[in-house]
């Protein structure tokens, strides 16, 4: 299996419009290696996380300074939880008191980064935390021999359905092998 590099999905959730900071870790990220998407504002939970499934995402980085943290992130990490994807680790930052981050811990998010923070720390983060997450589920459980490397998501989110379960377009419903 060829090495992939870790997928990010920076996302800018709410009503926020400044980007900035997120722009700035965007960049700092992929300057480090890493193969990164960026949102754009004002995205909706449930937008987020349809990309972040759509791109195969291992991460989720959270930018926000509007205030609305304690509602935002839990709905994301809730939603991915839906969406069985809670293997996709969820990180923020932005203008979040300190008094509301363990709340967040505990809600699922797996770090908080504050002003000031150096995007080396969040570097740091990724390669301690969420690298070698990705590499234990890329290895467990075996894949299927020729499986593409987003196989493993995909398999996941694959119907149960049979390919003798659906009509054959075009043709009379008596002549399908059964």
């Amino acid at each position: 299996m060829s090495e992939r590099k870790l997928r990010l999905l920076i996302g800018k959730v709410g009503l926020d419009g400044h980007d900035r900071g997120a722009k700035i870790i965007a960049r700092a990220l992929r300057d480090a290696g890493y193969e990164v998407i960026y949102t754009g504002l004002h995205q909706t939970p449930e937008q987020v996380v349809a990309t972040a499934l759509q791109e195969d995402v291992d991460a989720i980085g959270l930018s926000i300074l509007s205030g609305a943290h304690n509602t935002l992130f839990p709905k994301v990490i809730r939603l991915l939880r839906e969406k069985d994807a809670s293997d996709i680790v969820v990180f923020g930052g932005g203008i979040i008191p300190d008094e509301d981050i363990p709340g967040l811990l505990e809600a699922g998010v797996a770090k908080i980064f504050t002003p000031g923070t150096s995007t080396a720390d969040v570097v740091r983060f990724l390669k301690e935390e969420v690298e070698p997450r990705r590499l234990a589920l890329a290895t467990w459980p075996p894949a299927p021999e020729g499986l593409p490397e987003n196989g493993r998501r995909a398999l996941r989110f694959a119907p149960a359905v049979s390919i003798r379960d659906r009509p054959s377009p075009g043709l009379p419903q008596d002549t399908r092998t059964r």
